[in-house]
């Protein structure tokens, strides 16, 4: 199991990123696909036609998200913590996720680079 740990400015403010990360219309304008998501804890949430799904542990508005994604059987939780901080250039994003399994591990930190918070960076820097 590897853990990935990285910080992201985003172009817009804290609400605007929590917003983004938690609204399903909101979601699917970022992603190109239909979600299932909201800012509810115990809800289960599914995004790119479930390529990632898994259940909101704790949600702190417009400050913090934490998940546990879903990877088959494996025996320890993947946890994803995003915790969101004001910056001067908008918001600073400071994304957490422990317990990857080895063999995704390259795929999930190029999902969360290009796909996950880079097409939020770039929808933001498109408005």
């Amino acid at each position: 199991m590897k853990n990935f740990k990285k910080y992201y400015v985003i172009p817009a403010e804290p609400e605007e990123v929590f917003y983004a990360l938690t609204n399903p219309f909101t979601v699917e304008l970022w992603t190109g696909y239909p979600a299932t998501m909201n800012a509810e804890v115990g809800t289960e949430f599914s995004l790119w036609e479930g390529d990632i799904t898994g259940k909101n542990l704790e949600i702190i508005t417009n400050k913090k998200i934490v998940q546990e994604w879903y990877f088959g059987d494996q025996p320890e939780k993947s946890i994803v913590t995003l915790k969101i901080f004001e910056n001067k250039k908008g918001t600073q994003l400071e994304v957490i996720h422990d317990n990857i399994p080895d063999e995704d591990f390259e795929n999930i930190v190029e999902g969360w680079n290009e796909y996950y918070i880079g097409a939020i960076i770039e929808f933001f820097e498109v408005e």
